[in-house]
């Protein structure tokens, strides 16, 4: 399996395997596949920190770190959103995904980036360092369960002292 950036040729192939990845999802609003062409269309989009994972010329895999901010009372503290991930279900629980987050929270730690958040399963995301928001002084900015909102701190005690709302979306 090859992991390596999107690129604009990947793009039909990438809204198919979102669209069909949320179709099997536990959670799912069913337009996460228009969410991530929004995404790339916006300031916030990183091609670097967009992701594909690649198996015999097929993307089985897909992943989409974004830019997003905490707002403090003193301004904006930029930090990623993990969002969307995803893969075919004929490919899941064979470390796609894992391969997917580790590659792009490494590609992150390397441009600099100092946490990453995403909304989803704790249990999933605690192995590779996501831990809720509530452990520090930031609350999302949309009403969510705080127990999945979570954080990675790719630099260790960045976030100790900010204060601020986070959003996730």
């Amino acid at each position: 399996m090859l992991i390596r950036t999107e690129n604009p040729n990947d793009y039909n192939e990438i809204y198919e395997l979102i669209k069909a990845a949320f179709q099997t999802a536990e959670i799912s609003d069913g337009d996460e596949q228009d969410y991530a062409i929004k995404l790339r269309n916006s300031d916030k989009y990183i091609p670097e920190l967009a992701l594909v994972a690649v198996l015999d010329d097929k993307i089985i895999g897909h992943i989409m770190l974004t830019k997003t901010y905490i707002e403090t009372d003193s301004g904006k503290v930029e930090c990623l959103l993990l969002s969307p991930i995803s893969v075919l279900s004929e490919y899941r629980n064979k470390g796609v995904g894992t391969q997917l987050i580790n590659t792009a929270l490494n590609t992150a730690k390397n441009m600099d980036y100092k946490a990453v958040f995403l909304c989803g399963d704790p249990a999933y995301y605690g192995r590779f360092g996501f831990i809720s928001v509530s452990n520090y002084d930031i609350k999302p900015a949309m009403d969510i369960p705080i127990q999945y909102v979570l954080v990675c701190e790719i630099e260790h005690g960045r976030l100790k002292y900010i204060r601020g709302t986070i959003n996730i979306i």
